[in-house]
C-alpha cells in the first residue's frame, strides 16, 4: 500500500504546485513571441490575468489584440493538454507502482521493517514541515519589522504613549506619518487579559478540583461536557453578548453608583466575557492533570492522617502544578490572541488608561485594523502590524520561558 500511496500523493502535490507556473510561463512566452511585452506596456501579472479571464481578446487589426486572442486560445489548449497529461501520468504511475509492489511480494520479503522505515521518514518530513513553517513565519515577521523600525525608531515604538498611525497623503511623505507609540496597546492587552484571567483562573481551577476529587462519575459525565461547550461557542456570539448585555449592564450599574464617566465600550465587559470563554481551557486541562496524579500519593497522605482537603491542597495540587501552569499559560495565550470580543465590547480606541470602565484596544485588534484598507503594503502604517506581531511573539516567548522555569523548579520535588 505504501509503495503506491506515497508516490501517488507526492506526484499529485507536485503536479498541483507546478502546473500553474508552467502554464503561465508557456502562455506568456507564446504571447511574447507574437508581440513584445515591452511594447505592450503592461505588467506580466495583469496580462496573464486578462488571458485567463478571456478579456479583450477580440480579433481586430490591432497586433496586440491579435496576440492576446491567440494567447488565450493557446492557454485553453494548454489547460486541456494539462488534464490529459495528468490523467495519463497518474494511470501509468499507478500501474508501474502496482507492478513493482506485486513483484516485491515474496515469501522471504520482510515488509514490516520497510513500512516502519517509510513511516519514520514520513514523520520526519511532517515534523520538518512544521519546523520550517514556524521558521518561515518568524523570519517574514522579523524582516517586515526591520523595515518598519528603519522608519520608526524602536524607543518611540516601545515607549511612546500615543498611538495614531496614518498613511501618507503626499508622495514625498514616504508613508511615515502619525504616532506609533505602542504603550496604550500593551496596557489595553494587559488589562483585558488580566480581567479575563481573574475570571477564568479561579473558576476553572476550582471546577477542575471539584470534578476530579469530589464529583461522582455520573455528575462528572454531565458537567464536564456542558462546561466544554463554552469553548465551542463562536467568539462573535460572545462579542454580541458582551456588547448588547454585559456592557450596558456595567454602565447602568456604574451610573447607579454615581459614576458618569463610564464608556459604552469597556475593558471590563470584554474581559468578563472573555474570561467565561476560556474557562474550559483551564478547567479541562487542570482536571486531566489532577486525575493523572497517582492514587498512591493520595493514599499515602491520607494514611499519614491528612484530611481530603489537606491532601488536595498540599499533595495533589503541588504534584499537578506543572500541568496547571501549562493550562493557565494556554488560557493566557488564548486571551491575548482574541480579537472579535475586544472589537465588539472594548472598542478600537487606543487609550492609555488602567481604568477597566473605559474603552481600550489590544495588539491583535490593531493588527487586523492596520492590515485592512487601501494603503500601500510598504507604508509604515501597514508594517506596524508586523512590528506588533513581533512584539507579541517576544512577550509570549518570555512568558513560556518563565513558565518552564517555574515548572522545572516545582517538578524536581515530585520526581
Amino acid at each position: 500500500m505504501w509503495v503506491v500511496t506515497l508516490p501517488v500523493i507526492s506526484f499529485c502535490l507536485l503536479w498541483m504546485v507546478s502546473e500553474h507556473w508552467i502554464i503561465r510561463y508557456l502562455t506568456l512566452s507564446h504571447f511574447t513571441a507574437l508581440y513584445p511585452l515591452q511594447q505592450a506596456g503592461i505588467q506580466e501579472d495583469l496580462l496573464y490575468a486578462r488571458i485567463v479571464a478571456g478579456l479583450g481578446g477580440e480579433t481586430s487589426d490591432d497586433p496586440f489584440y491579435k496576440a492576446l486572442f491567440q494567447a488565450q486560445q493557446y492557454y485553453r489548449a494548454l489547460e486541456v493538454e494539462n488534464d490529459k497529461l495528468f490523467f495519463i501520468g497518474l494511470v501509468l504511475l499507478v500501474a508501474f507502482l502496482l507492478f513493482v509492489g506485486i513483484s516485491q511480494v515474496k515469501p522471504y520479503f520482510r515488509a514490516r521493517p520497510k513500512v516502519e522505515k517509510v513511516v519514520r521518514w514520513l514523520l520526519i518530513l511532517c515534523s520538518s514541515i512544521a519546523i520550517l513553517t514556524t521558521v518561515g513565519i518568524v523570519l517574514s515577521v522579523l524582516f517586515e519589522s526591520v523595515r518598519f523600525f528603519s522608519t520608526i525608531p524602536v524607543p518611540d515604538f516601545l515607549f511612546g504613549t500615543h498611538w495614531s498611525p496614518q498613511i501618507a497623503i503626499r508622495a514625498d511623505q514616504q508613508g511615515a506619518s502619525g504616532a506609533f507609540g505602542a504603550v496604550p496597546l500593551f496596557i489595553g492587552t494587559l488589562l483585558v487579559t488580566l480581567i479575563a484571567m481573574l475570571v477564568a483562573a479561579p473558576i476553572g481551577l476550582f471546577s477542575a478540583i471539584y470534578l476530579a476529587e469530589y464529583a461522582s462519575e455520573k455528575t462528572r459525565t454531565y458537567i464536564k461536557p456542558i462546561m466544554e461547550i463554552l469553548a465551542g461557542i463562536p467568539t462573535v456570539v460572545y462579542g454580541f453578548i458582551a456588547a448588547l448585555m454585559i456592557a450596558p449592564a456595567i454602565r447602568s450599574a456604574a451610573e447607579t453608583l454615581g459614576s458618569d464617566s463610564v464608556s459604552s465600550e469597556s475593558a471590563l465587559a470584554a474581559g468578563l466575557v472573555m474570561g467565561v470563554m476560556i474557562i474550559p481551557f483551564v478547567s479541562s486541562l487542570s482536571d486531566d492533570v489532577i486525575r493523572a496524579v497517582p492514587q498512591s500519593i493520595r493514599d499515602a497522605s491520607l494514611a499519614m492522617g491528612a484530611t481530603h482537603s489537606e491532601t488536595i491542597k498540599k499533595v495533589v495540587l503541588p504534584a499537578a502544578l506543572p500541568g496547571i501552569v501549562g493550562g493557565l499559560l494556554l488560557a493566557v495565550s488564548r486571551a491575548i490572541g482574541e480579537t472579535m470580543i475586544v472589537v465588539m465590547a472594548a472598542g478600537l480606541s487606543a487609550n492609555l488608561t488602567f481604568n477597566p470602565l473605559e474603552s481600550v484596544t489590544t495588539i491583535t485588534v490593531q493588527i487586523v485594523t492596520l492590515l485592512v484598507g487601501d494603503q500601500e503594503f510598504d507604508s509604515a502604517k501597514t508594517l506596524a502590524a508586523f512590528a506588533l506581531g513581533l512584539t507579541l511573539f517576544v512577550v509570549t516567548l518570555i512568558l513560556n520561558v518563565i513558565a518552564l522555569r517555574i515548572v522545572k523548579k516545582y517538578r524536581e520535588h515530585y520526581e
